[in-house]
């Protein structure tokens, strides 16, 4: 696909927060170089700010497109000075050719009446307001965008706090109807998608930082997440939306092998990262056909389960679902699981040092221990039953390990006993909990003198990629598989389940192995 194709006109906004001129004309440079269209100079992180002299320095040498906004302490800014002084910066922005001024909501009307009518048609006016504690209805976000529209502005902006995902549907409904410029964006990791889907829906501009955590609210992603992550330019009004629903879910990888899959085979869909809460609530909220399909994780495959309306054979086997696809047919939602295929292809290829599958599975008459009994502890049970292995199930829980073992016919111990059980050698150890998951990386849930007793150890934590169970493993001469294998080889089965296609699987191998 041509590199050049853009879908939509979301213009792409950095902030420059710099507390000198110079640096904030440095940074505005790189923003051009990054693929920035226009920058926002926020003139209440300047030191010893100069309206007169300073606003001519930025504006006329600026090599992008400028957002002027001097925003005050008690609409999130940093100004706490004379409020005339501000608002005459702010006029002074507009005299010296500002492409846009941001004006707070709150005092639109005296600034409005301060220029007389006297606008600069090179200036575009922005009135906004940002609510930091919630999202209103869109009943109350409407009448707000009437409120703003009433001012006289020429570009409409709300800025609203996600308590949950289900907020950003508000918003981006209210981008779809409305007649006039706006800018809706959700503050927050919960809001994180209203700054990428708002290309979808309309929305005038979207924030994009220089560097990760270099923000001027809340959840803002950065430039080279937007355009080479997730192709923000090549997200149009008829993309299909799919993304990982978890929580945690920033740590995932997933969007790092399905957007370049999805941009190489010329696929019109997007796949981001999805905070949920409930399931039930988010499947809910988004039900249109354009949000088609959803790999799930930790801890809602079981409410997934819960949520499908068709289930797999083998997903209903396992009790539990990490791929949701809503079908076209119908708008059912069909429940699948994957990691089953995943895991266990992983730890055969590792047993089989990579080469070509047997006719009997090496898995086969060996003790399986799985550590957890959640939906990954379930997927790999079933999965090392189904290849004739023993299988062991430890978990915290000994009534959860007795009830999972039961059905898979194996043996259930506690998470105590796993330091001290040897049956015999050689045996297999697959972690499907999040011990030792970032940020908790010094945590293991077993003891570097019992790893003697196994071949292979496979970890599905995956970030970081070398947890410490697969050190100690490897140290302790253990064969192990990295959960990115489980990761990659549940994702082919995924791809095809979403689009229809078969996966470019060297081209995700690669994308997941770049991003790591």
């Amino acid at each position: 696909m041509g590199e050049n194709i853009r879908r939509n006109s979301t213009l792409i906004c950095v902030p420059i927060m710099d507390d000198t001129v110079d640096q904030m004309l440095i940074q505005a440079k790189k923003a051009k170089e990054q693929g920035a269209d226009l920058v926002e100079l926020r003139l209440d992180f300047l030191k010893n700010f100069n309206p007169n002299y300073d606003l001519e320095i930025l504006i006329k040498n600026s090599c992008l497109p400028t957002l002027v906004t001097f925003r005050p302490t008690w609409e999130g800014g940093q100004y706490d000075g004379d409020e005339s002084k501000r608002r005459s910066a702010l006029r002074k922005a507009m005299e010296l050719g500002a492409d846009y001024v941001d004006v707070e909501l709150k005092v639109a009307e005296e600034f409005f009446d301060s220029i007389g009518g006297k606008k600069p048609t090179k200036t575009a006016i922005i009135v906004s307001s940002h609510n930091y504690q919630s999202t209103p209805s869109v009943e109350e976000i409407g009448d707000l965008v009437s409120r703003i529209q009433a001012t006289g502005a020429d570009i409409v902006k709300i800025a609203t706090t996600a308590r949950d995902i289900t907020d950003c549907a508000r918003i981006l409904q209210v981008l779809t109807h409305s007649q006039v410029p706006i800018i809706g964006l959700v503050m927050g990791e919960r809001g994180l998608i209203s700054r990428i889907l708002c290309a979808k829906f309309g929305g005038y501009l979207t924030f994009g930082t220089l560097e990760k955590g270099a923000v001027s609210a809340p959840g803002q992603p950065t430039i080279r997440d937007l355009l080479d992550l997730y192709n923000f330019r090549l997200i149009g009004p008829d993309t299909k939306v799919f993304g990982i629903i978890g929580n945690p879910v920033g740590h995932s990888k997933s969007p790092h092998m399905y957007n370049p899959a999805f941009k190489a085979v010329g696929f019109n869909g997007i796949y981001v990262p999805l905070l949920v809460d409930s399931v039930p609530n988010f499947l809910k909220t988004y039900s249109s056909p354009d949000f088609v399909g959803y790999s799930v994780t930790i801890p809602h495959k079981m409410a997934a389960l819960e949520c499908s309306e068709e289930v797999d054979p083998i997903a209903k086997a396992i009790e539990a679902v990490n791929c949701l696809v809503r079908k076209p047919s119908d708008g059912k939602l069909a429940g699948y699981n994957f990691d089953y295929v995943g895991a266990i292809e992983a730890i055969e290829e590792g047993l089989q040092d990579g080469g070509s599958s047997a006719p009997v599975s090496p898995l086969a008459g060996k003790v399986f221990v799985v550590v957890g009994a959640g939906g990954a502890g379930k997927a790999l049970a079933y999965g090392a039953k189904a290849k004739g292995a023993k299988v062991v199930i430890a978990n915290r829980t000994l009534e959860n390990a007795a009830n999972l073992s039961s059905k898979v016919g194996g043996k259930a111990i506690s998470l105590t006993e796993l330091d001290d059980f040897a049956p015999e050698e050689g045996m297999i150890l697959a972690n499907t909990t999040s011990v030792g998951m970032k940020p908790n990386t010094n945590e293991t849930p077993i003891s570097k003198r019992a790893l003697k007793n196994y071949a292979l150890v496979f970890d599905a934590v995956y970030v970081p990629k070398l947890t410490r169970l697969l050190k100690e493993a490897q140290e302790s001469g253990c064969i192990i598989i990295y959960g990115t294998e489980m990761l990659v080889n549940q994702a082919f089965g995924q791809y095809q389940q979403f689009t229809g296609l078969p996966a470019p699987k060297e081209l995700m191998r690669e994308a997941l192995a770049k991003s790591t």
